[in-house]
C-alpha cells in the first residue's frame, strides 16, 4: 500500500501545482493571443495539454480509488475523502471544464466564455487543492503510526 499511497501524493501534488499555475497564469493570457491565431492556438494548446495531464489524472484516479478499497489503518475516512475528490475532478472535467474548451475551441474566446471557464477551474482547483490536504493528512496519519 506503501507505494499507492506514494503514487497517489505524487499525481495528486503535480495536479496541484500544475492546475494553480493554469488558473493564475495561463488561462487568463488567453486574450492576449489575438483572435487570428486563437483557434490554432487553443487547438494546439488542448492537445499539448491532454499529454500533460492525462497521466497523473488516471494515476492520482486509479490510486484514490484503490486506497479507499483498502486504506491504511485508521485512515478509511481519509481516504474515502480523497477518492471522492479525486472522482469529482473528473467529473467536474467531464462535463464542464472539456465542454467549456470545446465551445471555445469551437465559438472562439470571448469574455464570457473565459469568465465561464475560470469559474469551472477554479473549481476543480479548490478541488485539488482539498485533495492535497487529505493526501497530507494522509501521510501525516501513516508517518505518525508507522504503517
Amino acid at each position: 500500500m506503501t507505494a499507492v499511497l506514494l503514487a497517489n501524493a505524487v499525481s495528486t501534488f503535480f495536479m496541484l501545482g500544475l492546475t494553480w499555475f493554469v488558473q493564475v497564469v495561463h488561462y487568463p493570457l488567453f486574450p492576449l493571443v489575438g483572435r487570428d491565431q486563437f483557434a490554432a492556438y487553443h487547438e494546439r494548446h488542448s492537445a499539448l495539454t491532454t499529454w500533460v495531464v492525462l497521466p497523473p489524472m488516471a494515476i492520482e484516479l486509479a490510486s484514490s480509488i484503490l486506497l479507499a478499497v483498502n486504506p491504511p489503518s485508521g485512515v478509511s475516512g481519509l481516504a474515502l475523502a480523497g477518492a471522492v475528490l479525486a472522482v469529482s475532478i473528473w467529473v467536474l472535467t467531464a462535463l464542464a471544464a472539456a465542454p467549456a474548451h470545446g465551445r471555445i475551441g469551437r465559438d472562439g474566446l470571448d469574455v464570457a466564455s473565459l469568465r465561464s471557464l475560470l469559474a469551472i477551474s477554479w473549481v476543480r482547483t479548490l478541488a485539488w487543492t482539498a485533495h492535497a490536504v487529505v493526501v497530507v493528512l494522509l501521510l501525516a496519519a501513516v508517518i505518525e503510526t508507522g504503517i
